[in-house]
């Protein structure tokens, strides 16, 4: 495909078309003669998910909207001396991906740390080669002054001991420097003693609210890994503690790999207040080069949710959206709040074991009453039945006193939900964004050690929805999995697990409602639906150039295909073929030098070491 160089990108993006705008879309075509173009895209296949015309063979832009979708005829009357005419050279055009749950932060976290990540992401397959991927990352330059050995995304169902590592196999990484490892899940951790002993865990530790750490046979002694709230009690105070230029270079890896995946829109769902006006600053800064919209986390962050951060309208690529609840944790994990038993309950539980809530029902209904009473919207964390079950009743409970609007309340995740609850979700106007990267990553170990053959066949239940003629949305939820929007796209279609089995088929869907689950219905999920998610005039030119038609190749391919380019507000943000130096982040870890320092000084790290 031949087109101009990568231009810094435009960082005002109004929510509404200009009142121009408006009378030359809305005027009679005797009446006018179109102003030329600044981009005109054509010779490729372009998908607008617009039911009049679901495709187009030419687009043409004007200050970064769309004012034309149609033939090739039809759009000479675009073309004027200046127009940029872009040959697709046969590729496929569509709207850009708009991540419906993620963290784009967390992600640069992801992007920096040891890659602990198991096949095809990652070659960590057993404890010896996670071991040795720690070892590789420390030795790295760099590195080694931080005075911390950081890991991600280990996953005890994808080892061969098919459990956490120990205390004392990260000791034999290294004793005299803290290693900290984060679970795919981002829910769980595995520390090293002399981790554990700057942490301040001890064989006297109580296991605090909503968490546990995980002890040795003795009952008494940690083993090394903390569950939820023991994890994030520990870990938070780091990234507290972060400076302006290490959020920005933590956040700008982040973006950095939303964009290789063709992502326009981004999430950061369960925000800090410190991270976000760090973002709303750097925002104005003109430092955005996609779109992010934050969900602060309504038990420690509601400072920041209001005006300016708050709004329906992004400022310079950044708005606050609304609110995050957590209610329960990972099924992959084992501690999400369940109604029926786990099949295998995990080390030092037994058997009836089913996980554990975040908080009790009395603080959920709170929770959820006060973002009504605030019109804030609220997305809500619930992988098990039960937590969904509270999440239901906390929102009927809120609806009787602050009656039914268009609040957009989303259930993320809602992995485990029963039919009877998806038809409560209709009824309460719950949007379900459901995880079905799950039936791929972890389909096989839901169905032989989470959940049993019946329950997993219909996790993520995305046809039950589909059914009811509901709207959803399909996430990553990255870091949890890379923001891999061909894998979100091919799980939602195919639900084949890693051993290639098919985990539900009834619940699989169509390769155009898995698109429009990415896209349009993502739009409508933020409130966005008249700015973004299709291809029509009017709306925002954020765009995907992929390497394939993923509606025309066999189903089986979609995880394949390649997104070539990524393209926002009419200006390439992402080339494949010219990736920017700094996406070198994406494939671990050559960015962690510039940022990792921080580290140190968050109370967890002790002085570099010196051997």
């Amino acid at each position: 495909m031949q087109k101009t160089a990568i231009r810094t990108p435009r960082v005002h993006r109004p929510s509404n078309a200009s009142l121009a705008m408006l009378l030359l879309l809305s005027a009679p075509a005797w009446a006018q003669t179109p102003p030329p173009a600044d981009t005109l895209y054509r010779n490729g296949t372009i998908i607008t998910l617009d039911e009049q015309q679901p495709e187009v063979q030419a687009l043409a832009v004007k200050d970064g909207r769309i004012v034309f979708a149609g033939s090739q005829a039809g759009a000479q009357a675009y073309l004027g001396p200046a127009t940029r005419v872009v040959d697709l050279a046969g590729k496929t055009m569509m709207p850009g991906f708009i991540d419906a749950h993620g963290h784009v932060f967390n992600a640069g976290i992801q992007a920096l740390a040891a890659n602990l990540l198991a096949p095809p992401d990652g070659k960590v397959g057993n404890i010896a080669a996670l071991q040795q991927s720690l070892r590789d990352w420390a030795a790295q330059p760099g590195n080694r002054q931080h005075g911390i050995i950081l890991g991600f995304g280990y996953d005890d169902s994808q080892l061969a001991e098919q459990r956490h590592p120990t205390r004392q196999e990260l000791d034999a990484v290294s004793k005299d420097v803290p290693v900290l490892i984060i679970h795919q899940s981002g829910h769980l951790a595995a520390l090293n003693s002399k981790a554990l002993q700057l942490a301040g865990i001890s064989r006297d530790s109580q296991d605090p609210a909503g968490g546990k750490i995980r002890r040795e046979a003795d009952g008494k002694t940690p083993d090394g890994v903390l569950e939820e709230t023991a994890f994030f009690a520990t870990v938070m105070p780091l990234f507290n503690k972060l400076g302006p230029k290490e959020n920005a270079a933590i956040l700008q890896a982040g973006i950095d790999l939303y964009t290789r995946y063709g992502y326009t829109t981004a999430q950061e769902g369960r925000a800090t207040s410190n991270s976000v006006k760090f973002m709303y600053g750097d925002a104005q800064a003109g430092k955005f080069k996609i779109d992010i919209v934050a969900y602060p986390d309504i038990q420690s962050a509601q400072d920041v949710l209001r005006p300016p951060y708050l709004s329906r309208n992004y400022m310079n690529g950044f708005r606050v959206g609304g609110a995050k609840l957590n209610l329960d944790g990972s099924p992959q994990g084992k501690t999400a709040w369940l109604t029926q038993p786990y099949f295998v309950p995990p080390p030092g539980q037994k058997p009836g074991y089913k996980g554990y809530p975040s908080m009790p029902d009395a603080d959920a209904q709170r929770y959820v009453a006060l973002a009504m009473k605030n019109n804030w919207q609220l997305l809500t964390h619930v992988n098990g039945d039960a937590a969904i079950d509270q999440l239901i009743g906390a929102v009927a409970a809120g609806q009787r006193q602050y009656g039914q609007q268009d609040r957009r309340f989303v259930a993320i995740h809602a992995q485990t939900a029963r039919e009877d609850q998806v038809a409560a979700f209709q009824r309460l106007a719950i949007l379900p964004s459901f995880f079905p990267m799950h039936t791929f990553y972890w389909g096989d170990w839901h169905r032989d050690s989470v959940l049993g053959a019946a329950r997993a066949e219909n996790i993520s239940p995305t046809g039950w929805a589909l059914q009811r003629g509901m709207r959803f949305t399909s996430h990553h939820d990255a870091p949890v999995a890379l923001p891999d929007s061909m894998r979100v796209y091919s799980a939602t279609v195919n639900r084949t697990t890693r051993s290639g089995k098919v985990l539900g088929a009834d619940q699989r869907v169509s390769p155009l409602v898995g698109l429009k689950a990415q896209t349009l219905w993502s739009a409508y999920q933020h409130f966005e639906e008249n700015d973004k998610g299709s291809l029509v005039p009017g709306k925002v030119a954020d765009l995907v150039v992929l390497s394939a038609n993923p509606l025309t190749v066999a189903p089986q391919q979609i995880a394949d295909i390649k997104v070539e380019e990524t393209i926002k507000g009419d200006q390439t943000v992402y080339r494949r073929a010219a990736a920017s130096p700094s996406a070198a982040c994406v494939d671990n870890v050559r960015c962690s030098e510039r940022i990792l320092p921080a580290f140190a000084l968050a109370g967890l790290a002790p002085h570099p070491p010196h051997d």
